[in-house]
């Protein structure tokens, strides 16, 4: 917080942290929400959070003039309507097209649901449900949005198994109401996991469901979650029967890609376009305004017939290992130790783990014939990402698959370990694992892997 004389002059003009101020230095003047100083800020340094959403510092002189500004956002308004920040004045309703399709939302959190709290500075999860809407009131020209559903909200970092398995029957419930299709808002940092557990639980699925987050919060000038809202709304109406992640296609507000739940991966920290599709092509693009393309045409069809069944049985005793340089065996057999039934090995290019080391003692070999033994499932899959794995070309892979790992070609690791863990909650059965863990069940495989897929 501010001290000394920084903080009397704030006082003295009224300033709290929140409070949109301008600052001048000469012909310079710089316009900005007042967010808190840090710990280890001087005390003649004003933290500012400019309308491009970035913070700045600003070093504070004898000449310096500081004001409160007389631009108002949206914050603002909020502020000067003494609410709690991300708490509407009234929620309101909009007022939905009962002509439209029939939608259902489900809200779990995440950057898309959050707001600055100036308290901190941090981002919080702060918005209702229906305040997801205020964002983009464009949905309602788009969809008749039945009903909104939060059965928690929470950082998707957070979520567990036992968050998948209640939105997996959520899904169910929604999709079996005379929906049309279901939007789920998500933290964007699990989200690829996530859209791969409900592409493995919905069985029998008619209808699309579109999982959507935002890379940059509400506040923010460059906030991607409406648009990517809009399209998620387009997507949930069309004839496409899959779960898809439907996010910014580029880092302009153009288009969005419609991924693939099982195909798809967080490929960058910030950027809005962080999701892409990994060893395939997307499913398709949607525009704000409607225009959807189809570029794999090879995907389940609407049928509204269908009734979808959630089966949410998971192993949680499943585990994932990254194959590195120098890595020990003892790590395997520390999960076989504690009672793991199956683990995902990150391994290298074609799927390899070290079998022949100089030092013996660092081999995988026993430790794999172990597990074999004790009938934990060791799956292999590319830490590279793109490209399959393969057991038939290098000797270690082929000493790899006669202590029983399993090769999965070219799905990525997440998928891999969420798809293992369903199977393993299903069935104990050896053959049967490592037979459903070969089969295409939710479009995991890609048939053929085109060139122009790579760093699509």
């Amino acid at each position: 917080m501010y001290a000394g004389k920084l903080k009397k002059t704030l006082e003295a003009k009224g300033i709290n942290i929140g409070t949109r101020i301008a600052v001048a230095d000469g012909k310079i003047k710089i316009e900005g929400i007042l967010m808190p100083g840090t710990d280890d800020s001087a005390e003649d340094i004003l933290t500012l959070k400019l309308d491009s959403g970035y913070n700045t510092g600003i070093l504070v002189a004898e000449n310096t003039a500081i004001s409160l500004s007389g631009k108002k956002t949206q914050d603002d308004i909020i502020s000067e309507e003494k609410l709690e920040l991300g708490k509407a004045k009234s929620k309101g309703t909009l007022s939905f097209d009962t002509k439209k399709p029939k939608t259902s939302l489900i809200a779990t959190g995440g950057t898309i649901s959050s707001r600055v709290d100036y308290k901190t500075g941090a981002v919080n999860m702060l918005m209702e449900p229906e305040e997801i809407l205020r964002t983009t009131p464009e949905l309602k020209n788009i969809i008749n949005l039945t009903s909104i559903l939060s059965p928690f909200r929470m950082a998707s970092e957070d979520m567990t198994i036992k968050e998948w398995a209640k939105l997996a029957k959520l899904a169910e419930k929604e999709l079996n109401s005379g929906i049309e299709g279901l939007i789920v808002t998500h933290g964007t940092d699990t989200l690829h996991y996530t859209s791969a557990a409900l592409s493995f639980m919905l069985e029998n699925l008619g209808k699309p469901v579109a999982l959507v987050g935002a890379q940059r919060s509400p506040d923010r000038a460059s906030f991607d979650g409406a648009m990517n809202l809009i399209c998620a709304a387009r997507y949930a109406a069309c004839d496409v029967a899959e779960v898809a992640v439907v996010m910014h296609a580029t880092m302009n507000d153009d288009y969005c890609l419609i991924n693939r739940g099982t195909k798809v991966r967080k490929m960058h920290t910030s950027r809005r376009d962080a999701f892409r599709p990994i060893n395939t092509q997307p499913i398709g693009t949607v525009y704000p305004c409607g225009k959807l393309d189809i570029i794999d045409s090879n995907h389940r069809k609407r049928d509204n017939s269908l009734d979808v069944r959630a089966d949410s049985r998971f192993e949680a005793k499943t585990a994932m290992i990254n194959i590195h340089p120098g890595i020990s065996p003892e790590i395997l057999d520390w999960h076989i130790d504690k009672g793991y039934r199956g683990v995902i090995l990150q391994t290298t290019a074609l799927g390899h783990v070290p079998m022949e080391p100089l030092d013996k003692n660092m081999s995988w070999k026993k430790s794999l014939e172990r597990a074999s033994d004790e009938g934990v499932t060791i799956v292999s899959a590319s830490q590279t990402l793109y490209g399959s794995t393969h057991p038939h070309v290098y000797r270690s892979a082929v000493e790899m698959e006669k202590r029983d790992v399993i090769f999965a070609q070219d799905m990525l690791p997440e998928t891999a370990y969420v798809k293992l863990s369903c199977i393993l909650g299903r069935t104990h059965d050896k053959a049967v694992i490592k037979d459903l863990m070969l089969k295409n069940l939710a479009g995991e495989f890609s048939e053929k892997i085109l060139p122009q897929s790579f760093l699509y």
